[in-house]
């Protein structure tokens, strides 16, 4: 009996550790740090973004993770609150540098981004052994692909020259106006936004009165019935605007409670409340510029938003961006060609990337870490009027695209000087 116990035992023991041999180690995750306003004023798109991020990365892990030289990796979103403010994100940072992580995301902020490319720099040049790159999904300053352009920084929206040029492609067409109100908010990112459109409309359509040009607090202001009584005043047309966030939303609230009856050329008037504060008072005057709508034409892109809205059914979580699942596709397309999640080898395989998902494509430029991709312009409609099949956050409205700009009218010059490791 005590033979045939050891030989069994012994026996056991073998299939334990053939079992053993034959499972995968699992391996720990890529690990990405969400940089962003998570409370606060602007807590609702640090949220709207999240929800994009996790819904990428579970589309990668359902597939398998990535695969790196030791295996399998899944990815993993991690949450950093920077309250909207300089220091805080710059705390975040060194939190998630400490806590190990390679990947750092960002972007309700180009004042923040330029903070974080500058830290990141510097970290990347002091420990070279601990390096992050550094995914931005909506800092959209040109400047961070300019002047400040750096190897560990990729951006994957259109910037802000990017954007102004496809809306001008609408403006330019729209011989009625004569008059147009420039407001934004008053960072490097309004700045820009205001710079660039008194250049674009000076060289576009020169018989164009700019009637109102100014910027405000950003995140501060709680009552834009002053500035809406002067845009009214004024006799403008049309106002165009970089804001976003609840600055947006309320804009065009205080507009429509004094009786403006113009349009709005915005960057972001597409998400997040504005359609739904604005209601009937924007069908055909609200203009956007994205990356992508959820009525974009073709069956892949329906198919996708159809995906999200699953995955995230309620009316207020209908923010969802294309860009955000291109970029988290090219970080896993870049971690498996690396081998490894280490940043500099990562960065390498990034600048020369190049994806495809749900019928939508874009590539890295090597010269500025600046994403190319097509743009679209919509108007604000009603739900079931042509076009717009599917409405924005429950609201009965949504956007009808009235153009699409290739990836290659889109891209704009850089005076990127780049230093490489």
């Amino acid at each position: 009996m005590r033979k045939i116990f050891k030989r069994t035992a012994a026996a056991f023991c073998l299939g334990l550790s053939l079992l053993a041999q034959a499972q995968p180690v699992a391996q720990p995750p890529v690990r990405i740090a969400l940089i962003e306003s998570l409370s606060g004023a602007f807590a609702n798109t640090g949220e709207a973004v999240f929800r994009n991020l996790v819904w990428a990365t579970e589309r990668v892990n359902a597939r398998g993770g990535v695969k790196l030289a030791d295996g399998p990796h899944k990815l993993a979103v991690e949450r950093y609150d920077n309250k909207g403010q300089n220091e805080e994100a710059l705390a975040a940072l060194r939190s998630a540098i400490d806590d190990g992580v390679t990947v750092i995301a960002q972007g309700n902020s180009s004042s923040i981004a330029a903070a974080l490319i500058d830290a990141i720099n510097k970290h990347n040049e002091r420990e070279p052994g601990k390096r992050v790159v550094f995914l931005n999904y909506s800092a959209v300053d040109p400047i961070l692909t300019n002047e400040k352009c750096s190897y560990w920084h990729f951006r994957f929206d259109a910037h802000a020259d990017m954007r102004m040029a496809a809306l001008m492609e609408v403006l330019k067409d729209d011989k009625a106006l004569k008059k147009v109100y420039l407001i934004g908010q008053d960072y490097s990112f309004g700045q820009a936004v205001l710079r660039e459109a008194r250049k674009q409309i000076a060289a576009q359509r020169p018989d164009v009165e700019i009637v109102g040009d100014e910027l405000h607090a950003m995140g501060r202001v709680k009552d834009f019935i002053p500035y809406a009584v002067k845009i009214k005043a004024s006799g403008a047309q049309a106002v165009l605007t970089g804001n976003w966030g609840n600055d947006l939303t309320l804009l065009i609230k205080a507009a429509k409670e004094v009786g403006y009856e113009g349009s709005f050329y915005t960057f972001y008037g597409n998400a997040l409340g504005v359609p739904a504060a604005l209601g009937e008072a924007g069908v055909g005057k609200v203009i956007a510029v994205a990356d992508w709508f959820p009525n974009t034409p073709g069956a892949a892109s329906e198919t996708f938003y159809q995906s999200f809205r699953q995955r995230f059914p309620r009316p207020q979580d209908d923010y969802v961006h294309m860009r955000m699942q291109l970029m988290v596709e090219t970080l896993a397309q870049s971690l498996e060609k690396a081998g490894s999640s280490d940043a500099g080898a990562v960065a390498a395989q990034m600048e020369k990337a190049a994806v495809n998902f749900s019928g939508f494509k874009g590539s890295m430029r090597a010269a500025d870490h600046q994403f190319q991709q097509p743009l679209a312009v919509a108007m604000m409609g009603r739900q079931g009027a042509p076009g717009v099949k599917f409405d924005v956050e429950g609201s009965g409205y949504g956007f009808n695209v009235i153009k699409t700009i290739s990836a290659q009218r889109a891209e704009q010059p850089t005076s990127c000087q780049m230093a490489r490791p």
